[in-house]
């Protein structure tokens, strides 16, 4: 029998928690939460003593792994590489399965947010395509063909 009973989320720090939240809102997620943490749980989780952050918790309709975006507000962020590669070790993507995939890039790249490469192809079953998102992060969106 496994340990893990379930994939709850993945979390993303961001400089901007107001552009990053459209962003994902954008793409279809739907705010969960939002609140403010601080104190002796989040100083022990983290790691680092008196910090307080912003968060967001946002899921996919109908539920599913959420999405946590935290804005640190003590201490200050440390900088990130702004575009980093997808070889660069470290978190570089999230994936999403979505519908209408040209429609979405097209919006996105209206908002700003452009190709990392192209929009693939694989065994016919899938179209994908990579958008460096807000603060430099890579997000990969999937429609599957029919």
């Amino acid at each position: 029998m496994s340990p893990i009973r379930r994939f709850d989320h993945v979390g993303i720090t961001v400089r901007d928690l107001h552009t990053v939240t459209d962003f994902f809102v954008g793409l279809g997620f739907e705010t969960e939460g939002r609140a403010v943490l601080e104190g002796e749980f989040l100083d022990t989780v983290v790691g680092m003593p008196h910090c307080r952050t912003e968060v967001v918790m946002l899921r996919p309709p109908g539920g599913g792994t959420g999405l946590e975006l935290s804005r640190f507000l003590r201490p200050d962020h440390a900088p990130g590489s702004p575009d980093p590669m997808p070889n660069e070790l470290g978190l570089r993507n999230v994936t999403f399965e979505v519908e209408d995939l040209e429609a979405i890039l097209d919006r996105l790249a209206a908002d700003g947010y452009h190709l990392v490469g192209g929009v693939g192809q694989y065994e016919g079953v899938w179209r994908m395509a990579s958008v460096r998102g807000p603060e430099g992060f890579i997000v990969n969106l999937a429609e599957r063909i029919d």
